[in-house]
């Protein structure tokens, strides 16, 4: 049985890699060490953990960590074979994958899309624009997107930075009520606006995230509407 140290070491130098040049390439897999903490590896002072312990068998070529760690792997065929043995066993797995007739069917992973109606009149965040219904365009998007979204604006103006900027898309789900403090878009006199619901005892009115907008009120004569909310 050989120590995890021990292993590493080993391959390093059957690799002619220095401690420096192995500390590089498993920086390269985004685990920065330094050519010290390599060191303290191969003397077992320290223990470099599961996850870079799987990037150092890919690096150094390592293909049967538990046999080299435990010996012999009772669950493993070729553990029963000399290397004359093994290297037959390879010849002939080579052969195998030459002929075409048993390679491994790879899944074919189809990402999921839909089609949404995004609205080519922008949703103000500013002054207002209005909504029209039939003024869109079909876009295909991914689960990105939330399953929720039944369509889709374009943001105009910057009433509702930070959450919200010029020209981003904001993704709705369709409702004809919010609750208060929820985020939404809102038909208000002719107008189409995403804004932030506030509904208390002094009335209801249209917030901007932005503090430089003052909210917009709406009035007892006001044609209004709740249009659907704001997923994101």
């Amino acid at each position: 049985m050989n120590t995890i140290g021990e292993i590493i070491s080993t391959y390093r130098k059957k690799n002619k890699m220095s401690q420096p040049e192995l500390a590089a390439e498993l920086a390269k897999t985004g685990h920065v060490v330094t050519q010290k903490a390599v060191s303290k590896w191969e003397t077992n002072a320290n223990d470099p953990g599961a996850n870079v312990i799987m990037q150092l068998s890919k690096i150094l070529g390592i293909n049967n960590l538990y046999e080299e760690y435990f010996g012999e792997n009772p669950n493993d065929p070729l553990s029963q074979l000399n290397n004359e043995g093994k290297e037959k066993v390879y010849e002939y797995i080579d052969l195998l994958i030459a002929s075409g007739k048993y390679k491994k069917t790879e899944a074919v992973i189809i990402p999921f899309t839909r089609t949404i109606n995004l609205y080519d009149i922008p949703v103000s965040a500013g002054t207002g624009n209005f909504l029209d219904e039939s003024d869109y365009e079909e876009i295909e998007v991914g689960p990105d997107v939330p399953n929720d979204a039944d369509f889709a604006v374009r943001i105009t103006g910057n009433s509702m930075e930070p959450r919200f900027i010029d020209g981003q898309i904001a993704w709705i789900q369709k409702q004809d009520a919010l609750q208060n403090g929820e985020i939404g878009i809102f038909y208000l006199d002719g107008s189409a606006y995403i804004k932030k619901l506030k509904d208390d005892e002094n009335g209801l009115f249209l917030i901007s995230l932005n503090k430089k907008y003052a909210p917009i009120p709406v009035r007892q004569d006001s044609t209004f509407k709740t249009l659907g909310k704001v997923l994101c």
